[in-house]
């Protein structure tokens, strides 16, 4: 699945390389698996908005947490 904005992307790469950097309220990224993270942090950023609108957030945390749940 790929990242919805730069921030997701960038958020995905240091969970998946750095997962001690994290900050406290991103730690639950920690618990995906390499394959999703990588997933999300190989998107391109050309095109992708810097910041998801707030309306928006809500439907990525459902297609996240869906994409979390096939992996398990």
């Amino acid at each position: 699945m790929p990242a919805k904005s730069k921030n997701q992307r960038i958020a995905m790469a240091i969970a998946e390389h750095h997962p001690e950097k994290l900050n406290k309220k991103n730690k639950g990224m920690a618990k995906m698996s390499k394959k999703q993270l990588h997933d999300f942090a190989e998107t391109p950023e050309k095109g992708l908005p810097k910041k998801v609108k707030q309306e928006k957030k809500k439907e990525v945390k459902k297609e996240a947490k869906k994409e979390y749940k096939k992996g398990k």
